[in-house]
């Protein structure tokens, strides 16, 4: 049987890829509707969500000749998906618990963490909340699940009985026990991004470039990635800057890097690689701009000691430069097609990118080539 470490890690890893859909696809919904409101406007602004500045008609119907509607459409389209993934991060944490009767308690976790719509009740409590919410869900859940009851009543415990009972047992302890401590925790993790600068920043930019790398799109990975797109729901999309954004853009160039040094090694030393190999990096390059790690992981599970100490190091260069040029990124998702966002900045960025691709290439032919004649 599986341990108690392993099967926490299953609960939050079920959570977190049920999670990722919404993430990718409102924050790229968002990134466009950013993009379609520069071209509405010259070039001016990217506040999509500006009626006057789109041109929305006062009535709130949409005229779809006008291309700053369009953004606007699509900006709360985004919205509507990025909104609902901390509550769907409790769900399926409960649900890889409980199966289906944790699902409607799990929800409802995650909506009182997430305050999802103005919900006057919301705890405020994030991320944190939704995983510990989740937790308790599919805990309570599956305590009732378990309760000797009369036949009679067998059939409605999972639709109705148990549902109705978790949530409310869920919904009082968010509301009444985890609020005050988890919020409170919030708060203070929010301030102390808030209060980062300079060296601070740059040495949490080589930490969760490293983390990205450890494991390319495992728990490790995932911590890193959930804590900076999660980070992005306590700023307001009317804010003109914030230290979130920066830890987004560490996180995604660092996400970015281990494939693509990946496919540059194989391009620049094919010897060292199998057919195969060889065949896998000519992929990376897509899946390393698309910022999905998972690319690197065939050459790491491979050969792990000479290629994951060498893309981690390549990461962690790239968050730390990321931060050093102080570029900020509102997508949580998207890679390379998401830079044009950055404006000025998306030439560092990029140039962050780059180097930290080519220290991961080179590092990999160097440790795969010691000892190797070919």
């Amino acid at each position: 049987m599986a341990g108690t470490g392993t099967k926490i890690r299953q609960w939050l890893m079920t959570g977190v890829s049920y999670m990722i859909p919404f993430v990718a696809a409102g924050g790229i919904l968002i990134a466009l509707a950013f993009l379609l409101a520069k071209a509405a406007t010259g070039g001016e602004t990217h506040m999509a969500w500006d009626t006057t500045l789109m041109k929305v008609p006062a009535d709130g119907s949409l005229n779809l000749l006008e291309l700053g509607n369009w953004a606007f459409l699509v900006m709360f389209i985004g919205k509507a998906l990025f909104a609902l993934f901390v509550p769907v991060l409790a769900a399926y944490i409960a649900y890889a618990i409980a199966d289906r009767p944790g699902l409607a308690p799990g929800f409802v976790a995650g909506a009182l963490a997430s305050g999802l719509d103005g919900n006057p009740l919301g705890t405020g409590t994030g991320f944190l909340g939704a995983i510990l919410g989740g937790l308790l869900a599919g805990f309570i859940s599956l305590w009732i699940s378990r309760w000797k009851v009369p036949s009679w009543i067998r059939p409605l415990m999972p639709v109705v009985i148990i549902p109705l009972l978790a949530s409310l047992v869920t919904g009082f302890a968010m509301v009444l026990v985890l609020k005050a401590p988890v919020g409170a925790l919030v708060t203070g993790l929010t301030s102390w991004l808030g209060g980062l600068s300079g060296g601070s920043l740059i040495v949490l930019g080589i930490i969760l470039g490293l983390m990205m790398a450890f494991d390319m799109g495992g728990p490790v990975n995932k911590v890193a990635y959930t804590f900076a797109a999660t980070g992005l729901t306590a700023v307001a999309t009317t804010a003109t800057s914030a230290p979130q954004w920066a830890v987004m853009a560490m996180v995604m160039a660092a996400g970015m890097t281990p494939p693509l040094g990946i496919a540059l090694a194989t391009a620049l030393r094919p010897k060292l690689f199998s057919e195969s190999e060889i065949e896998n990096g000519k992929a990376a390059w897509l899946l390393g701009a698309s910022f999905i790690s998972e690319g690197a992981i065939p050459f790491a599970a491979a050969d792990p000691i000479r290629v994951i100490p060498s893309i981690m190091i390549g990461s962690g260069l790239t968050g730390g430069l990321v931060a050093m040029f102080g570029n900020q990124l509102q997508a949580p998702h998207g890679g390379i097609f998401v830079v044009p966002l950055m404006g000025a900045g998306a030439f560092t960025y990029l140039l962050a990118i780059a180097i930290g691709t080519v220290v991961t290439g080179l590092l990999v032919i160097v440790s795969k080539g010691l000892g190797n004649r070919s």
